[in-house]
């Protein structure tokens, strides 16, 4: 085999070990299962349902409802020139806040999540 050759096959076979590598699955789909918009951060996925009147933050660790009863979470919503912070509670398997929130198509929102470890910072853009 020619050097060329060589290094044309070494390459392909190294192509095929960065896809196999880049799309391996998680064993979970990244779909919302309540409505809202999900953001992946460290096979933990981060439901944000929002609403004028309900912010909740739904939590599943590799596809299963993660333990929140110590946790802890501040969502910050971006709509135009608006900056709304809010505080969530953890409520069941969700962080749940009430009150009125300037909820519009677009707007940016930047959660931080806290399960009594070191925060997980999650972006998301609501529909």
């Amino acid at each position: 085999m020619k050097p060329i050759q060589l290094l044309a096959a070494f390459a392909f076979a190294m192509t095929g070990l960065a896809f196999a590598a880049g799309g391996h699955d998680h064993g979970h789909e990244h779909k919302p299962l309540h409505g809202g918009v999900v953001s992946a951060v460290k096979n933990v996925d981060y439901e944000l349902v929002a609403g004028p009147e309900q912010i909740q933050v739904f939590v599943r660790d590799h596809g299963k409802p993660a333990d929140i009863s110590k946790g802890s979470a501040k969502l910050t919503i971006l709509s135009g020139k608006q900056k709304q912070e809010i505080p969530l509670l953890p409520d069941g398997q969700r962080f749940l806040a009430t009150g009125t929130f300037a909820i519009t198509p677009g707007a940016k929102a930047l959660a931080q999540v806290s399960l009594g470890g070191p925060p997980a910072t999650v972006r998301f853009v609501l529909k």
